[in-house]
C-alpha cells in the first residue's frame, strides 16, 4: 500500500511539473510560429516596401518589425532580463536595410524566447510591473505573444496594400 501511495504522489508531482513546463513550451511554440510568419512577410516585401507606410506619421514596414524587436527586449527587461550589451531599444526603429532589420528582429526573438524559458514555472503567478499594467508573469508572457500577433496582422495589412501575398496564403 505504501508503494502505491508513493507512486501516486510521484505521478501527481510529475504531472504538475510537466504542466508548468507545458505552459511555457506552448506559448513558445505559438510565439515561434508568429515570429516566423513576420520573417516570412519581411522577406516577401521588396526593399522599397520596407520603407512603405500607409500614411504620414504611421510606422513603416521596417519600423513595425523593429518596434516588435524593441518590445521583445522591453518586455523581457520587465521580467528581469536586461537587454544584451549594445542593444538600445530607444533607437532600434532607426535601423535601416532589410538585412539589418531582420538581424535585429531575429536576435530579439531568440532573446525573448530564451528568457521566457528561463523563468521558473513556480514564479508564473508573481506580479510584474510592465509600466503600462501590473500583471502576473504568465500574463506578461502572453503579452509578448499577443503583441507579436497584433503586429503580424498589421504587416499582413501592409502586405495586402502593396500587392504582396503572405507566403503561407499562396496557392500550393
Amino acid at each position: 500500500m505504501k508503494k502505491i501511495g508513493f507512486l501516486l504522489l510521484m505521478c501527481v508531482g510529475l504531472t504538475a511539473s510537466a504542466q508548468d513546463d507545458m505552459t511555457q513550451k506552448s506559448i513558445d511554440g505559438l510565439l515561434q510560429m508568429a515570429q516566423g510568419q513576420i520573417v516570412a512577410l519581411a522577406n516577401a516585401f521588396d526593399d522599397s516596401q520596407m520603407d512603405w507606410r500607409p500614411a504620414p506619421g504611421i510606422r513603416s514596414t521596417g519600423e513595425t518589425i523593429l518596434h516588435v524587436a524593441a518590445s521583445n527586449y522591453y518586455l523581457a527587461m520587465k521580467l528581469g532580463f536586461p537587454p544584451p550589451e549594445g542593444v538600445d531599444i530607444m533607437t532600434m526603429e532607426a535601423i535601416t536595410g532589410r538585412e539589418n532589420i531582420l538581424k535585429a528582429y531575429n536576435q530579439s526573438t531568440a532573446f525573448v524566447r530564451e528568457k521566457m524559458m528561463d523563468i521558473d514555472p513556480g514564479s508564473l503567478n508573481e506580479e510584474v510591473d510592465l509600466g503600462f499594467a501590473k500583471m502576473n508573469r504568465l500574463s506578461a508572457l502572453l503579452v509578448v505573444l499577443e503583441h507579436t500577433g497584433e503586429h503580424k496582422g498589421q504587416l499582413i495589412a501592409y502586405a495586402r496594400s502593396n500587392g504582396v501575398v503572405p507566403p503561407w496564403s499562396q496557392p500550393q
